[in-house]
């Protein structure tokens, strides 16, 4: 695994070992076609990673000029590599890794007060949880106006047009793999 593109471009990522069950990485030609959907560069954008394993999405995002991106991820392997990666990259000052369950993670940054132009979300697919996220980002209030949020999922689990006063603006196929694109309004 490698950054895709900018600042970091071509710096590698410390990825799972073969025998882990719980980190699923995104596929570097996968990571490439979101960001040409979502423009190739994010100048200044604060981004929020959910189910983040080894921190590739939100890091590939500070890559491209995100102003801050938050980490979350309940998992002490996937919270290694986060930590290896942002290091390795020299991203520490532009990170926040938040080690705990993505569902306590939502409400305590919307207390907080936190509202991101992107948010990534990617949790194991035998969860299925894609209406949940939608239902927690959007009713936590981290989602900032005309933001965007992007689930990755199976695609045997089936993603709504709409929900929660969220639209799909778009969703792309890489084999098993789907990816929804919802925007707010």
């Amino acid at each position: 695994m490698r950054i895709v593109a900018g600042s970091a471009k071509g710096r590698a990522l410390a990825g799972p070992k073969p025998t882990s069950r719980h980190i699923r990485p995104t596929a570097d030609r996968v990571r490439e076609t979101l960001f040409n959907v979502l423009g190739q560069f994010l100048d200044g954008q604060r981004v929020l990673d959910l189910y983040a394993g080894t921190g590739a999405l939100g890091l590939e995002a500070l890559s491209r000029g995100a102003g801050g991106v938050v980490l979350v991820d309940q998992d002490r392997e996937a919270q290694a590599l986060c930590r290896q990666n942002i290091q390795a990259l020299g991203f520490s000052t532009q990170v926040e890794l938040l080690a705990q369950p993505v569902d306590r993670a939502l409400p305590a940054l919307g207390k907080r007060g936190e509202r991101f132009e992107l948010v990534f979300a990617d949790p194991p697919y035998a969860a299925r949880v894609v209406e949940t996220v939608l239902e927690g980002v959007v009713g936590a209030g981290l989602l900032a106006p005309g933001g965007m949020l992007v689930v990755e999922h199976d695609k045997r689990e089936a993603a709504p047009e709409t929900h929660v006063g969220l639209a799909r603006e778009d969703q792309r196929r890489f084999g098993d793999t789907l990816v929804s694109f919802y925007r707010a309004p």
